[in-house]
């Protein structure tokens, strides 16, 4: 009997040292969760018979450290989950590994060339689609003609009333007149693009208002020149601020906050309007927003001056942001969220069953995955440029692989004992 519990305590040492080692040869694998063999007793009836290998525990709740890369195409998670991806078969597997690629079919895969799962999105739209596969488009993006831009400044009270009239360069000149400097305190350009996507320049030239209407105590006058040309002036249907006008009137109070816009309450509207025509691309109408512009003693400065256009541009490259979002980039400079990876949650991810490329797969012990985007419900959220390294801790293995040897070596001294003392026995009769 003891000769049996002895190799029975030998041969769940073996099984021990499997874990171990498995866990000393992944200490450095990416998403790496260690496991440990646990030791049960066994009895026959109400004699004992040995030991086994009563269970093996997955340490899935311990994350890794997080590892810097500085690749635009990994990502770490934050807490719980899993990425979710999809083998040709359509297996899914989940893994903690987020070194992700566009293929060579525009999809986006893991290192092992499984598909990435995760809620498309169709530019401008934000509302996730159904949950799938991931395809970056990788074709021209159209222009998109400027319909507002962003302006806050700081102007000056200190100005004084331009000692030359406002004349509008003439637009039957062969090239553009110059403004008068001496018929305006400070000028700012925005750019614009039309419908084709060309580059227009919208000069604003800002001159201090002697005669501000109620309820402003104090007001700017802003005129919009169009690529060289008044904006009233330009063509049919050019205005700025109403039919017909070429001038926009801010008025402040007497603490430098922006009261009116072209003699309408900011309660009201924030906004101008610049419509001028366009030859071969739609007539463009923007909106120039002031809200947040002061008149102030200071620096004059522009603090926001952003456009929502831009011309068209190619497919460029792909990354990940840090709310999950997969961002196609193009050469104009512009970037677009096109989809959002999915992270999958389990009611016990301890119970995953491990398979190959430091994955698992879900079985009715860990029950079924609930999948959302990052940080929504319990799951993490994630960092990018980074990856999750092994959560093996290195001394501890060691410390059991020692303990297992001397177990080992106890076991066989068992049976080399109980060995020679049948043979002392034998030797007896």
């Amino acid at each position: 009997m003891s000769f049996d519990i002895a190799l029975s305590g030998i041969q769940a040492i073996n099984q021990q040292l499997d874990s171990i080692s498995n866990n000393i040869a992944n200490a450095g694998t990416y998403g790496f969760k260690s496991s440990r063999a646990n030791f049960a007793s066994m009895y026959a009836g109400s004699q004992p018979s040995g030991t086994q290998i009563g269970s093996v525990t997955q340490n899935i709740g311990l994350n890794g450290g997080v590892l810097n890369t500085g690749r635009g195409m990994d990502a770490a998670i934050n807490g719980r989950g899993f990425f979710i991806t999809k083998d040709s078969s359509g297996l899914q597997s989940y893994t903690r590994v987020g070194v992700f690629n566009k293929d060579a079919t525009d999809y986006i895969v893991d290192s092992s060339g499984r598909r990435v799962q995760g809620y498309s999105l169709t530019p401008p739209s934000t509302t996730p689609g159904p949950m799938g596969d991931i395809k970056v488009p990788t074709g021209m993006l159209a222009a998109q003609p400027t319909t507002a831009v962003q302006f806050v400044a700081n102007m000056s009270p200190d100005w004084t009333a331009p000692s030359s009239p406002w004349v509008a360069p003439n637009p039957g000149a062969a090239t553009p007149v110059a403004v008068d400097p001496n018929s305006y305190n400070w000028s700012k350009t925005s750019q614009a693009y039309d419908s084709l996507g060309r580059s227009h320049t919208v000069t604003q030239y800002f001159s201090l208002d002697p005669s501000p209407a109620s309820p402003a105590t104090n007001g700017v006058i802003v005129h919009a020149v169009v690529d060289g040309y008044d904006s009233s002036l330009v063509g049919t249907g050019s205005s700025f601020g109403g039919a017909g006008n070429s001038s926009v009137a801010l008025g402040f109070d007497n603490a430098g906050q922006l009261v009116t816009v072209g003699g309408t309450p900011v309660a009201t509207t924030t906004k101008a309007t610049l419509t001028f025509p366009n030859t071969g691309a739609n007539a463009s109408t923007i909106a120039i927003d002031y809200l947040g512009t002061t008149l102030q003693k200071g620096e004059v400065t522009t603090s926001t001056n952003h456009n929502d256009g831009y011309a068209s541009g190619s497919f460029v490259g792909v990354e990940l942001g840090t709310d999950g979002s997969v961002i196609a980039k193009y050469s104009n400079n512009e970037k677009q969220a096109i989809g959002i990876l999915a992270l999958a949650t389990f009611p016990n991810e301890e119970g995953l069953t491990p398979v190959d490329n430091t994955s698992w797969t879900a079985n009715n012990e860990s029950g079924t995955p609930n999948t959302s985007v990052p940080g929504a419900g319990v799951a993490g959220t994630l960092s990018t440029s980074t990856l999750e390294g092994s959560n093996v801790d290195i001394t501890s293995e060691l410390v059991g692989l020692m303990t297992s040897q001397r177990n080992y070596q106890a076991n066989s001294k068992v049976i080399t004992t109980e060995n020679q003392m049948m043979q002392s026995l034998m030797q007896a009769l």
